[in-house]
């Protein structure tokens, strides 16, 4: 029987995390509540990528928010996508706001945003935002709620 879920590949299946984000396939249903305005959060506390120079990790509190509009990306293809980052070397704005295109490109959402909140390096967090434009009116999207670097845990 064919269903939105019947193209879904990595989905019940034993997925190894790819070696690259350029690897990674993401993948997506069609949204059956298309008709609603909507926010979903995807919330990735210990997203982790390296220091293309040293070589070193980053670690940040990643939260996405996205409207979505045809289509929902599918968790567990996102959480492989996040995990790919893991021995992906890029400076912590890169990481962000690519993820951030990525999903847009594949999903065309009403609305996404991305915060960054990367712990310090060298005694600096680097925070990075983005969002594609102004919040859809009439959709309730709660703050991030992460706050300001004092010692996040």
């Amino acid at each position: 029987m064919e269903t939105i879920y019947s193209d879904l590949k990595q989905l019940g299946a034993e997925t190894d995390l790819p070696k690259s984000p350029e690897d990674a396939v993401l993948e997506r249903v069609s949204n059956p509540q298309a008709d609603v305005a909507y926010c979903v959060r995807f919330t990735a506390p210990e997203f982790t990528s390296l220091c293309p120079m040293t070589g070193q990790p980053d670690f940040a509190h990643l939260v996405l928010d996205y409207v979505p509009a045809e289509f929902l990306v599918e968790s567990k293809s996102l959480k492989l996508f996040l995990g790919s980052f893991r021995n992906h070397g890029a400076f912590h704005e890169d990481c962000t706001i690519s993820i951030a295109r990525r999903l847009v490109d594949f999903l065309n959402p009403q609305w996404l945003r991305i915060g960054g909140y990367w712990y310090p390096r060298g005694g600096i967090p680097i925070d990075v935002f983005w969002q594609t434009g102004a919040m859809p009116e009439g959709v309730w999207i709660p703050d991030q709620g992460v706050p300001p670097y004092r010692g996040r845990g």
